[in-house]
């Protein structure tokens, strides 16, 4: 399924898309329960996170509600404005927008690290490198913009995709770390590079390297969306297409095959230090081709579109902001 929370109506629902159409699991859910004379879980459907929550079993009453919704309104689906609108009538949102974590790794394609100066050492493939973002100001969906502050000089995108947490996981092994994986969505890791709020009389090198994450840090600077694909649905995360597009110019195309390390051994090291909870964010680095390479950077105006096989298309335009 590709699940989706989006607005409609000034509601905010969740909703599984299916024919160019955007299916509300709740009411669905609803109806179906009342069809066939069950109890409804209704609480499932709230939110992303309390779908996730509810594991197996909410997801099966999802897919039961989408099956219910074709049964009703036909084979392709046929809007009525209640159980199914357009998918064009409404506003997607980021499909977790209240998620808890968002984790996000640096230099996981030997391609992205030797574009930007550096040789592929030994340690590059001993540990990732994870770090956070604030999820409560970075994230915002697909449509929305991706504003540019004054202090925002040499903004960059980086195509990712990004894992969604289906359960809570802590000290998981490698092997069994997909069986906590809820599916995957698309995430633009934007980036100020050479970020500067005050100056400094010397820089350190731990100094820039707090600039460098701080650069990480800005509102809107995690786009994602536009929905998450369940893992049935995705085969093998390692073998699909990645493409990063501004104003239809392709920037970058890589394979989540050129990861140096795979979601396996990412979702271990991670939970060795955080316990991973659902709705959680990780996203899992970019290929190469970010415009810091040719100083091309991003500025108002620009269209910025990331694009993964099986998933779809997350697309963004800069604005400026104060």
């Amino acid at each position: 399924m590709k699940l989706a929370t989006y607005q409609f109506k000034r509601s905010t629902c969740i909703g599984a898309v299916v024919d160019g159409v955007i299916i509300d699991l709740l009411a669905a859910h609803q109806a179906q329960a009342r069809s066939a004379r069950q109890p409804a879980m209704t609480g499932s459907f709230s939110s992303m996170i309390e779908l996730l929550e509810t594991g197996p079993k909410g997801l099966a009453a999802a897919r039961e509600a989408v099956a219910y919704t074709r049964r009703e309104l036909g084979s392709p689906i046929r809007p009525d404005g209640g159980l199914a609108v357009p998918l064009k009538k409404v506003k997607l949102m980021a499909p977790i927008p209240n998620a808890r974590k968002v984790l996000a790794l640096a230099g996981n394609y030997a391609e992205h690290i030797m574009e930007g100066g550096g040789r592929l050492e030994r340690q590059d493939k001993e540990t990732p490198r994870v770090f956070m973002m604030p999820p409560s100001t970075t994230l915002c969906g697909s449509g929305d913009p991706i504003r540019i502050t004054p202090i925002a000089r040499t903004v960059d995108y980086e195509g990712e995709l990004a894992v969604v947490i289906g359960r809570r996981a802590k000290g998981v092994r490698a092997a069994d770390a997909m069986k906590y994986v809820a599916g995957f969505t698309c995430l633009n890791d934007v980036s100020e590079r050479e970020l500067v709020i005050r100056k400094r009389s010397e820089d350190r090198p731990m100094d820039k390297w707090f600039d460098w994450l701080n650069g990480k840090w800005l509102d809107s600077f995690a786009p994602c969306g536009p929905w998450m694909t369940t893992v049935d649905e995705i085969g093998d995360p390692h073998n699909l297409g990645i493409q990063t597009r501004v104003n239809g110019d392709v920037r970058q195309k890589g394979n989540t095959g050129q990861m140096i390390f795979q979601i396996g051994d990412v979702i271990e090291y991670i939970g060795a230090v955080v316990t991973l909870e659902p709705g959680d964010l990780i996203s899992t680095g970019t290929p190469a081709g970010v415009g810091h390479t040719t100083r091309t950077f991003l500025k108002p105006g620009d269209k910025v579109e990331v694009e993964i096989e099986k998933i779809g298309v997350l697309v963004n335009v800069c604005k400026s902001s104060r």
